[in-house]
């Protein structure tokens, strides 16, 4: 009998499983090169020559092509030796824990409202929460300004009408303490918007018949709110305060705008404006730095908690 043997297969061969299972892993991370290398030129190279900067004597002259002087940790420890700095840093700290705490509670309370109104009420809120949130900030601080203007300024008109003659002209950006009202309220304005969407997001997940099982157990409102709705979306207020945290503590635009409307610069600094004024204003760019560098390491430490949450959260899906 006459025996043909097949001819063998031409075909790409299948990979080895294991060579196979490493090229899938890394598929993640070749997909996501092209914007890591993003990154790396556009905030990477502007951080390490921030880095550098904060160790040398780097003023105007460097500007103009002078070699820069490396001094060490001078300008740290002029930094930490300076109690204007201090008295910036308590001040940012307290304004950025104020203003995120007013702005979580606010905005769990909208929240929680929208969850009790009527459709058309309901989504004409949204929208116009959603209104607020994408507005410039320029554009709505031109309009608070206008409310607490001096001369002719809603605010004041209104506090006159009733009776409160102390208002008449009365400068509400000179003292300190009525311009970080001021402040809060347009910064606690934008950014209510964004913890209500998120925080009514998370308590539309929460299951109807858990809630109900604990109104027949005799759960009031508020006893159901604490002891079901808030444990489970705990992870999403924590996620939402830390990034509020971080972000009042960075605050710039709202208090810089401020300060040029009528506000004392020395009375109202926080760290964005304090690090503008020594960097771009006395043109002490090395100092400046090094301020810089204390708050990205004051953020580092709160962003940690935020990561960790979150490959908490990823752990638990």
């Amino acid at each position: 009998m006459l025996t043909v043997d097949a001819p063998p297969a031409t075909g790409a061969r299948p990979l080895p499983p294991r060579r196979a299972s490493v090229l899938r892993r890394a598929a993640p991370l070749w997909l996501g090169l092209p914007a890591i290398i993003v990154v790396i030129v556009t905030q990477g190279y502007p951080l390490v020559t921030q880095i550098i900067m904060s160790f040398q004597e780097f003023g105007l002259a460097q500007q103009f092509g002078q070699p820069a002087e490396w001094i060490g940790l001078d300008n740290y420890i002029r930094v930490m030796t300076d109690p204007v700095f201090w008295g910036v840093m308590v001040r940012s700290v307290v304004f950025g824990a104020v203003v995120a705490g007013l702005t979580m509670v606010i905005g769990v309370l909208a929240a929680l409202l929208m969850t009790k109104l009527p459709t058309v009420i309901r989504v004409a809120l949204q929208v116009s929460m959603l209104l607020a949130w994408a507005m410039p900030h320029l554009s709505s601080l031109t309009v608070w300004q206008w409310l607490f203007n001096t001369r002719n300024g809603v605010v004041n008109t209104v506090l006159v009408a009733l009776g409160f003659e102390q208002f008449r002209g009365y400068a509400w950006l000179l003292d300190p303490a009525s311009f970080f009202v001021i402040a809060g309220a347009v910064v606690i304005w934008g950014s209510v918007p964004l913890v209500m969407f998120m925080v009514y997001a998370s308590v539309t997940q929460v299951d109807e018949s858990i809630m109900e099982a604990a109104q027949l157990d005799g759960a009031g409102p508020f006893r159901r709110f604490f002891s079901v709705t808030m444990p489970i979306i705990a992870p999403v207020l924590f996620l939402v305060g830390m990034l509020q945290i971080i972000w009042d503590l960075r605050v710039f635009t709202q208090i810089s705008v401020l300060q040029d409307a009528g506000g004392v610069t020395s009375d109202t600094n926080v760290l964005g404006t304090y690090i503008y004024q020594i960097g771009l204003g006395q043109g002490d760019y090395g100092q400046g730095s090094a301020i810089a560098m204390i708050m990205l390491v004051l953020t580092l430490v709160l962003t940690a908690g935020y990561v960790r949450q979150l490959l908490k959260n990823a752990n638990q899906s």
